[in-house]
């Protein structure tokens, strides 16, 4: 019988050395699913992607064991800021990021939503949503998650309502979808660490925004607790959410088909490995029977 369903696990993979490096790396330590920049994150120019390229990672995605991929667009981009010049470059930047994906085959580029430099929210929102329209209006393929943020400084988008808010003013709503962060979800005052609250808030979600919106997970523990507005990632069970939120999310049947994509403070593939360790022991018999999981 075909199994209906399949763990996606992994986590931010690099790309130093070339963009198919990171379908290798994820391999190496069993990722299922990955997510990577396309270029530099700290850079607002990159050189296109050459026709050798787009065919070597297609070519190492196709006979990988990768069954997600999503991309993360710069942090430099704010497509909500007052500032007319960094708007405009912004819009620029990300239009460039969605035609990277589609020359990848890549159908999610995830985004920070934006910040209000001038501390008015409601402006700051409509601005999200009218340049969403106005770069898919141009762009034919892919979806654009808004991820939800800590609330940390002048950020944007760290309630349901305010993505909702976003989704609601656009006309290209199917093509918008969500990344939620679970260190950011912590921060911005969603508890989930039980399992009365953790329905709570799926309930909440789904009211707000449809959880059919929902179309990839980061995983992060936080240094920070409930409604700090702090963004500060720990490793799974190291910090304020503890391993009982995990758990719940892991065996949620409801998000089996969600990629959940580890963002942990060290970077480095032992320690990815480690953390997703941890979030496999997690996993319930009957989840593991479901997911064809050999724990």
């Amino acid at each position: 019988m075909k199994k209906e369903h399949s763990l996606l696990l992994g986590a931010h993979m690099s790309i130093a050395g070339g963009i198919d490096k990171a379908i290798e790396r994820g391999e190496s330590i069993g990722c299922t699913a990955i997510q990577i920049f396309t270029k530099s994150n700290r850079q607002w120019r990159a050189k296109e992607l050459s026709d050798e390229e787009i065919t070597a990672f297609k070519q190492a995605w196709k006979n990988s064991s990768i069954a997600s991929v999503v991309v993360h667009a710069s942090y430099l981009l704010n497509i909500g800021s007052s500032d007319p010049d960094l708007e405009k470059k912004s819009l620029e930047a990300l239009k460039v990021e969605f035609q990277r994906c589609a020359d990848l085959g890549i159908p999610y580029l995830v985004l920070h939503p934006g910040s209000s430099t001038t501390g008015d929210e409601k402006s700051c929102l409509a601005k999200i949503s009218k340049n969403i329209d106005k770069l898919l209006g141009h762009i034919p393929d892919g979806t654009l998650l808004l991820e939800t943020m800590a609330g940390q400084g002048s950020q944007v988008g760290y309630t349901f309502e305010q993505l909702a808010e976003i989704i609601k003013h656009a006309d290209h709503k199917k093509r918008i979808g969500v990344c939620i962060d679970t260190c950011h979800l912590l921060a911005a005052g969603y508890d989930f660490r039980t399992e009365k609250t953790y329905h709570e808030m799926w309930k909440h979600f789904d009211a707000t925004i449809g959880i059919h919106k929902l179309k990839a997970i980061h995983i992060n523990d936080s240094h920070k607790d409930l409604g700090s507005r702090v963004d500060r990632h720990a490793d799974i069970g190291k910090g304020k959410v503890g391993l009982e939120g995990f758990k719940l999310l892991l065996n949620d049947p409801t998000l089996f088909d969600v990629p959940k994509i580890l963002e942990t403070p060290r970077a480095e593939l032992a320690d990815y490995k480690k953390n997703m360790d941890v979030l496999k022991g997690l996993l319930s018999k009957k989840t593991g029977d479901l997911l064809d999981i050999k724990k």
